[in-house]
């Protein structure tokens, strides 16, 4: 019997570390081979010197404490101590205590800046010193991060932040929902209130406070004024009380205008005394619940926010109102740059959105107050997948800079794509911006190095939701673990950290670490190459979800994100002698590369130049050219997801497995949708075919409205390119069940049958296919459970989607037949059936 119940267990724990919903993120700390020899060489003690209830040097202890356990199966016990008694154990410690309690005035305790920390363990021995409690807790996790990786072998490390700030910004709204969020709802805010239960928080900010995050922001920069009533505010307290202990301060963004919407005072102008006294008593209020709250984060005179334009304050006077509000509690004001008209016309050829930044704020350095510090997207429009470095960056020399990256992945596949983001933020991060001829990469300028400003740093766009996965897909986690990587060390190497994750995830399988690290870093170039090239900007619907292809609504819009193309020409002219002059706002080595279009790199040139779909790139191919073949190969790119995943069959947890699979899957059908909508876009623009003659003919394609239809009828699809031959079929009301028939011409062999169709919000329509009345699959449209996406009501590139049956058997001449069921005011939508031998990509 007890021979039983112990083989229970065991098969219990064996069944629990195999079924992971990734709710542990990179802090799985999962069972890492550790013998007798391993086991006596670990510590048996965590001794800390500060009792402080609620320090992070407290978190750190009993981190390690189940760490040990998790990882190596070591029991450790956690004692606090006056002595420096190290014999089989870790001391935990700031610096000021650890000299204080050793008496080790003249130790060699390294220098570290805040934040900082020094680990030196060999074995069962050794110290965790940190600048402060928060560096401390930093240690903790780096040594965990070192056994969870299986590296047991000494350390010496001495290491400081890149920069003070180092924020995450949530878009949370106080309904719940989520601005951008692909993964549930919100974990701090439900009904207008904070939510009840915050362990989903708590959990949250272990995650932060393992990859150093210091602060983070709960709510939407498009803010709400109740946020700031009593009731909410001791909500807030709340949370804050939960963060403490990972060194995590909170802050909040705040709606310019609640002096008016929630104080009634009838004026929010920032010169107003009374507007002046009103935020500086809410200040006082927050800071009496929070006393070491981290400041506010404002979005003002953009998209339609209220702002100090509206008194003809400038922006200076209304960052400043409450800065000088803050600087009695020491908070920062977080005022993002991400400031513009967004309603422009096109017909003036020197607009452009581009130039908005600098227009804006390049006049107002040095007026504003020392704890402001701007917030500056990366390139000068928004998150698109290949943008330039925002000038904004050079042109603030006595004014507070950090840089505003998105996890989020607004433009670059919602979670459904794996896109890679490091690769894309380092060619940001790295870039010289040669200020008054000397070295000014972007990393020393938002530290506040070069320009030699007190304050400065980092802030990620993060849409966690109650997901297991926190951002909807497994893998999309590796961009926030990368970005509080980023933000410690922007030296730091894409591989390098990306290989960190995958082994703290997955585990050390080397051919799952090889497998998922090629994916991932082939991903960012093959997600440009696939939607949007040559500096063309990620060819989305900029008027709807931001998802799918829709490169029509890239002109004619108010919003500023233009490509300029017509039937000859395309791109957007920012030279300085016959454009926007956006070239002419970076400094003079960077402008003069940018003007001159031979010298104006490749991937940025259709940002920069308006040229003939004719004109001749380094490689020799024509513009239009470039994009057939760019779009193609980044499709089969994607398609290569799909088989390296399944080659890891068996060595990762089937949830897990099943869950990434699906949205390669689902991945590698919607970039065939985003190829062929670009590519028949521009063909039917240009009138220019494509060399190789694959756009616009696809041999192994059946379209929907060429079949027999019964209960079906032939829809044009708007944007046209998003379907094939522009059309597809409907049933002919939502109560009635459509039929499509057709015989099969391909020759008799196996092939893989693909079916695109379109999922809609709004209903869950049902379909089956057959092959001579022999059900080879049937199918629900649920993609708006299974997948993060922004869904669409539309038949459009945001719900074209694919299923694909393998190793179907067929006879040429037999019967295929699709039968469609509509449901609510999804009517079955079909586009195509494709039959595909073998490693043949439609």
């Amino acid at each position: 019997m007890m021979r039983l119940t112990l083989t229970l267990i065991w098969f219990l724990q064996i069944s629990f570390t195999l079924a992971e919903n990734g709710l542990n993120g990179w802090l799985r700390y999962a069972p890492v081979s550790c013998d007798q020899h391993c086991q006596r060489a670990l510590p048996s003690r965590i001794v800390t010197l500060n009792s402080t209830r609620g320090s992070p040097v407290g978190t750190a202890a009993q981190e390690i404490h189940d760490g040990l356990r998790k990882i190596a199966g070591k029991k450790a016990t956690t004692e606090h101590t006056t002595s420096c008694d190290t014999h089989s154990a870790i001391l935990v410690a700031t610096v000021e205590d650890y000299l204080r309690v050793c008496n080790n005035k003249n130790s060699n305790v390294p220098t570290l800046n805040d934040d900082g920390f020094w680990i030196d363990i060999d074995g069962a021995q050794g110290r965790i010193i940190g600048q402060n409690a928060r560096g401390a807790l930093y240690g903790a996790y780096e040594y965990l991060s070192r056994l969870a990786q299986g590296d047991f072998s000494p350390v010496d490390e001495v290491t400081s932040p890149h920069a003070p700030i180092r924020w995450v910004n949530q878009w949370d709204n106080m309904d719940g929902s989520i601005e951008r969020g692909y993964a549930g709802p919100s974990i701090f805010f439900a009904n207008g209130q904070i939510v009840g239960d915050l362990t989903r928080a708590k959990q949250y900010a272990r995650l932060l406070a393992s990859v150093r995050i210091n602060a983070i922001i709960v709510n939407n920069v498009n803010a709400n004024a109740t946020l700031l009533t009593p009731q909410n505010m001791d909500g807030l307290a709340r949370i804050a009380d939960i963060y403490r202990p990972y060194g995590i301060h909170i802050g909040i963004s705040l709606n310019f205008a609640s002096p008016d919407t929630l104080g009634g005072l009838g004026t929010y102008d920032p010169l107003d005394e009374s507007v002046i006294e009103w935020w500086s008593d809410i200040t006082d209020r927050l800071y009496d619940r929070i006393p070491d709250m981290a400041g506010y984060l404002v979005k003002a005179s953009s998209e339609g926010q209220p702002g100090p334009d509206t008194y003809n304050r400038t922006l200076a006077e209304g960052a400043n109102l409450f800065a000088r509000a803050l600087q009695p509690h020491g908070g920062v004001l977080m005022f993002r740059a991400f400031v513009y008209d967004h309603h422009l016309t096109e017909d003036s050829w020197t607009n452009d959105r581009a130039n908005a930044q600098v227009d804006f704020f390049k006049k107002l350095d040095g007026q504003f107050e020392d704890n402001v510090v701007i917030q500056i997207k990366y390139g000068p429009i928004d998150f698109q997948v290949r943008e330039p470095v925002s000038p904004l960056f050079a042109n603030l020399y006595q004014t507070n800079m950090a840089i505003e990256l998105q996890v989020t992945q607004e433009y670059l596949g919602h979670q459904c794509h794996l896109v890679y983001l490091p690769p894309l933020w380092k060619t940001i991060l790295d870039f010289d911006l040669r200020v008054d001829q000397q070295a000014s990469p972007v990393r020393d300028i938002i530290s506040g190095e070069r320009f030699k400003r007190p304050l400065g740093g980092w802030a990620a766009v993060v849409n966690v939701g109650t997901n297991t996965t926190w951002l909807g897909s497994h893998l999309a986690m590796s961009n926030l673990y990368a970005y509080g990587r980023l933000a410690w060390e922007p030296k730091a190497d894409s591989i390098a950290i990306l290989q960190d994750w995958v082994r703290l995830t997955f585990g050390a399988n080397r051919q799952v670490l090889d497998a998922i690290t090629d994916m991932s870093m082939a991903s960012w170039p093959a997600y440009e190459n696939y939607t949007g090239n040559l500096g063309i900007q990620t060819l989305t619907d900029i008027l709807y979800t931001h998802y799918g292809p829709n490169p029509g609504s890239q002109d004619g819009n108010g919003w500023g994100q233009w490509t300029r193309a017509d039937n000859v020409s395309i791109g957007m002219d920012r030279t300085v002698k016959n454009g926007t002059a956006n070239a002419g706002q970076y400094p003079s080595e960077i402008a003069q590369m940018y003007e001159d279009i031979e010298t104006t790199p490749d991937d940025l040139l259709l940002w920069f130049h308006h040229v003939p779909y004719t004109h001749r790139l380094d490689s020799g191919k024509t513009v239009i050219q470039h994009f057939y073949d760019a779009h193609y190969s980044g499709a089969e790119t994607a398609q290569g997801f799909v088989p390296q995943w399944e080659s890891l069959h068996g060595l990762v947890d089937r949830e897990r497995y099943e869950a990434v699979r699906t949205r390669l899957v689902y991945q590698a059908g919607h970039s065939i949708v985003w190829r062929d909508a670009i590519n028949n876009f521009y063909w039917n623009l240009s009138g220019i075919a494509d060399t190789a003659g694959r756009v616009g003919h696809h041999p192994w394609r059946i379209e929907a409205e060429t079949m027999d239809l019964k209960g079906y009828r032939p829809y044009a699809v708007d944007p046209f390119e998003t379907a094939s031959r522009y059309t597809a079929v409907v049933t002919t009301t939502n109560s009635t069940t459509g039929t499509a028939q057709t015989k099969v011409k391909v020759p008799s062999g196996t092939y893989d049958l693909g079916v695109n169709y379109f999922d809609l919000y709004g209903g869950q329509s049902q379909w089956s296919v057959y092959v001579n009345e022999r059900l080879v699959g049937e199918w629900k449209g649920n993609s708006e459970d299974v997948l993060g996406h922004t869904p669409s009501i539309y038949l459009d590139g945001h719900s074209a989607i694919r299923i694909t049956f393998r190793g179907v058997k067929i006879r040429t001449g037999d019967r295929l037949k699709i039968v469609g069921v509509p449901d609510g005011v999804e009517p079955a939508p079909l586009d195509y059936v494709v039959f595909l031998p073998a490693g043949v990509i439609d």
